[in-house]
């Protein structure tokens, strides 16, 4: 017998459907409501009215500062010159230390050791004063550098700041037709241009990822610092009083440094307008947390991943360079050497462009490295003038510890102060060394536009050199 009081089929049916209106109705004031909540959370974080009590925190405080329109940019540049400073003279002692090591004990002990079991001379001269010697020489020189300087970036990327100097520089990258992100592209690459290639991984657009490979050798690597050192300390310095010469040196070298960044600037801007024709791509940047740094993370990704990782695709470039520079120093045709006859015959079109033969034959030969530079330049400079009683014979590269004496060879060797001031332009405005290249290559996949980043430079290098020295001699009035 059925129940009476049993509800019927229809009004369970109504009840369940007022209970699912009211629950979707209850749930969906429930996420609106959670919204709102949330929106109101973040305006009180992020707004603050006129008349409002000051309820900065400290993390918003330093961001005021560091991503100000006034001082952002000058605490920029003086992080970075901190950088630069302690990368500089925190690697002079190991970079010493290591030279005495490779070079000036290590090598004669080399040589004696080829000469003891009657290993031929120009063998030993390959392997030990070609190869062996730049490879010493890569390592003394950019070992040191960057495992001061690549700890102390990844450390201002744990840190939080690199984000903010994105932030900074993303309206000129944006006006350039670049990406805001190039900005760390171009701050990696003063440590290494192979690392700041590498880094525009972080880029989305392939287009603005290409525009920041092409243009990261405008950064003036580790490779370089010292040659633009040397050269403005012999050159700008001693050109200006005694008591000025170490100001104006060091501003030297950050001019040279700045007009980097002013060619990456305005090369990014000339490609986005013609070859790599586009918009810049909107970008959305979070500016993460003030965190503090994790020590072994930080040394991990630096030296492992970045140092030694770069370290030794130089030093595999840099052996064959080695036997290269010694075969061009000791074979010869007729009276004079290879490295002679093309001295002697690039040195009038070297002159036009306010640099000489032996410059030109350093940057070729030395192309695997830009470490290995100066002691190349010396040592052509001595055969090829002839000079006697300095380094230690043809083919064998050579520095030399007092700045006097250097600047007494390359002064031998015909330089003058135009010379100084070219070869720091050139310096920065040349192809990028083989590492870089073979990085490039790497990771565009293109021998089109790895040939673009290797020659693009060479071009502009050339060119402002060129007015450099017309401008010269239109000044000197002859």
């Amino acid at each position: 017998m059925e129940n009476p009081n049993k509800p019927s089929h229809d009004a369970l049916l109504s009840l369940a459907n007022n209970l699912r209106w009211d629950l979707g109705v209850n749930l969906h004031d429930a996420v609106i409501e959670s919204i709102y909540e949330d929106a109101s959370r973040i305006a009180r974080n992020a707004v603050h009215k006129e008349g409002d009590p000051a309820t900065y925190t400290l993390e918003r405080r330093i961001d005021q500062l560091v991503t100000s329109r006034w001082l952002g940019f000058p605490m920029m540049f003086l992080m970075l010159a901190l950088v630069f400073w302690l990368t500089v003279a925190g690697a002079n002692v190991p970079s010493g230390l290591l030279a005495n090591v490779l070079v000036d004990a290590l090598h004669p002990l080399l040589k004696n050791a080829a000469g003891s079991v009657g290993m031929p001379w120009w063998l030993s001269g390959v392997l030990i004063d070609g190869a062996y010697l730049s490879m010493a020489w890569v390592i003394s020189v950019m070992l040191p550098p960057m495992a001061i300087f690549f700890p102390l970036f990844t450390l201002l990327e744990d840190l939080g700041y690199l984000p903010r100097v994105a932030f900074n520089m993303d309206s000129l990258f944006r006006k350039a037709g670049a990406h805001g992100k190039q900005a760390l592209t171009l701050s990696m690459g003063f440590g290494c241009n192979a690392a700041g290639v590498i880094a525009a991984r972080v880029i989305d657009s392939p287009r603005e990822r290409l525009i920041a490979i092409i243009t990261n050798n405008f950064s003036l690597c580790n490779g370089r610092w010292p040659t633009q050192i040397l050269i403005a300390t012999i050159f700008i310095g001693g050109a200006a009083p005694s008591y000025l010469a170490g100001v104006v040196s060091a501003g030297a070298v950050v001019g040279i440094a700045v007009l980097g960044i002013g060619f990456s600037l305005a090369v990014s801007w000339a490609l986005s307008q013609t070859v790599l024709k586009g918009e810049a791509s909107a970008f959305s940047l979070e500016l993460p947390p003030y965190r503090p740094p994790r020590i072994w993370q930080t040394l991990y990704t630096s030296l492992v991943d970045r140092t030694l990782f770069v370290l030794w695709r130089a030093v595999v470039f840099a052996v064959p360079a080695g036997v290269v520079i010694w075969l061009v120093a000791n074979l010869h045709m007729g009276e004079l050497s290879l490295a002679e006859h093309f001295i002697y015959w690039a040195n009038p079109l070297a002159l036009v462009f306010g640099l000489n033969g032996v410059i030109l034959l350093a940057y070729i030969i030395a192309i695997p490295a830009n470490e290995i530079v100066i002691p190349t330049v010396l040592m052509l400079t001595v055969v090829s003038a002839g000079m006697t009683g300095e380094g230690a014979g043809a083919g064998v590269m050579f520095e030399l510890e007092s700045i006097e004496d250097t600047a007494q060879i390359l002064q031998a060797g015909g330089w003058t102060l135009l010379t100084g001031i070219n070869l720091m332009l050139f310096s920065l405005l040349h192809n990028p060394c083989s590492t870089t290249i073979y990085t490039i290559y790497k990771e565009t996949k293109s021998l089109k536009w790895t040939a673009v980043a290797t020659f693009l430079p060479i071009v502009l290098g050339l060119a402002v050199c060129f007015f450099v020295t017309q401008f010269w001699y239109l000044f000197q009035g002859g």
